[in-house]
C-alpha cells in the first residue's frame, strides 16, 4: 500500500500508477444483494439456471456493482494521512469493456491523474481506476473517479 503524508506528497505523484488492491471473489450472494438493493433483478444477474444457457454460460455481476467496488478497493491501494474528510465528488467517465462472471476474482488498480486545490481549501483528486478479472483479457470496469479531500 502506498501512503502519502501530505497534499504536496500526493501532488508529486500525479501521473503514477499507485498499485493494486488485493484479489476479491465476487459471489452470487453479493450479486443477489445488489439486485435487491437496486431493484435490478434481470435474469443475467440472478437466475443461475437461465444464465447457464445464456451468452456467458453463468450469471454476471451488474456493471454498477463493479463500479461500486471502487470505494472499498482503492483504500487497499493507497492512503493519505491527515485527511479529516473525504467526499465522493463523482466520475468523469465510466466504461464496462467486459462482463464479470460470478465466481471471478477481481482487483483494482489506480493511476493518479490530477490533484487540484479547490476554492474552499480542499483538494480535488482524480484517479483512473481499473477493475480487472483474474485471467481476463479486458478490464471489467474503467472509471475516472473524483474525490474532494479536506485536511
Amino acid at each position: 500500500m502506498r501512503i502519502f503524508t501530505s497534499p504536496e506528497d500526493l501532488t508529486a505523484a500525479v501521473g503514477e500508477h499507485l498499485g493494486y488492491s488485493d484479489w476479491h471473489v465476487i459471489d452470487q450472494d453479493r450479486v443477489n444483494k445488489f439486485a435487491d438493493a437496486t431493484g435490478d433483478h434481470q435474469w443475467i444477474h440472478v437466475d443461475t439456471e437461465k444464465a447457464a444457457a445464456g451468452p456467458f454460460k453463468t450469471t454476471i455481476a451488474h456493471g454498477f456493482l463493479s463500479l461500486s467496488l471502487f470505494p472499498a478497493l482503492t483504500p487497499e491501494i493507497y492512503a493519505i494521512e491527515g485527511v479529516r474528510m473525504g467526499i465522493n465528488y463523482g466520475t468523469n467517465k465510466v466504461r464496462f469493456p467486459s462482463p464479470l462472471p460470478v465466481g471471478s476474482k477481481v482487483r483494482a488498480g489506480a493511476t493518479l491523474m490530477s490533484v487540484e486545490q479547490t476554492k474552499d481549501g480542499g483538494y480535488q483528486v482524480t484517479n483512473e481506476v481499473t477493475l480487472e478479472r483474474e485471467g481476463g483479457e479486458k478490464p471489467i470496469c474503467v472509471a475516472q473517479t473524483v474525490a474532494r479531500l479536506y485536511f
